[in-house]
């Protein structure tokens, strides 16, 4: 009788088997599709190593009394990768007049100031490089912020603290003035900039007057 119920049995066993398996190969089969990374906000940072265009209309003079007009140290031997990808930036060659802007997500004051600086970024066209360093962040936090700030100026990505150790400041928001030569002739570190004040900085520091 034993013999009877297991050889009854055995072919819905075998056939129970079979289906799983046929199931589990072609769903392992499927080709696996990566999903698909949204496009940078940000600019390539190709253009950070060539000079911007000479300013003729809307330059102003430095502050002669501005002692650090000309002054400054060059920027560290440092490469930074660019968030779009391509060619990584060697901070040396970039060259000014540029504002560099070193902020996370993390840091409000960072989040703060940011529309500004694109705003600056803007106002400034041709005559200054406006350029952000991305530190100690991740890149899908980084990337939602220039989403919903609506920031798109070039971006270098520093993932640990090598820049701020290099310039022997910890500080956020931290931000440079570049001259032509690629030296670092004012940082500020007082915290969130505003318009008005970056337009302060970069006429008095850099010589360029940017438009309100």
């Amino acid at each position: 009788m034993k013999r009877r119920i297991i050889a009854l049995l055995l072919p819905l066993l075998v056939a129970a088997t079979a289906g799983c398996t046929a199931a589990g190969t072609e769903e392992s089969a499927a080709p696996s599709r990566p999903r698909a990374e949204r496009p940078s906000p940000f600019e390539d940072c190709a253009t950070l190593t060539t000079p911007p265009a000479t300013p003729t209309a809307g330059t102003a003079t430095p502050d002669a009394a501005d002692s650090t007009v000309g002054t400054g140290d060059p920027l560290p031997e440092l490469t930074l990768s660019c968030f779009t990808g391509g060619a990584p930036v060697a901070l040396r060659d970039v060259r000014g007049p540029a504002v560099i802007n070193i902020w996370a997500s993390w840091c409000p004051p960072c989040r703060e100031e940011l529309p500004a600086f694109q705003r600056l970024s803007k106002r400034a066209g041709d005559r200054l490089h406006v350029i952000g360093v991305n530190s100690q962040d991740s890149r899908s936090a980084a990337q939602s912020i220039g989403e919903d700030l609506g920031v798109g100026f070039p971006m270098l990505v520093d993932q640990g603290t090598a820049l701020q150790r290099a310039l022997n400041r910890n500080a956020f928001p931290l931000t440079l003035l570049v001259d032509p030569q690629g030296r670092v002739v004012h940082t500020d570190a007082s915290g969130a900039l505003d318009d008005a004040r970056l337009g302060e900085l970069v006429r008095e520091h850099l010589g360029v007057a940017v438009p309100a």
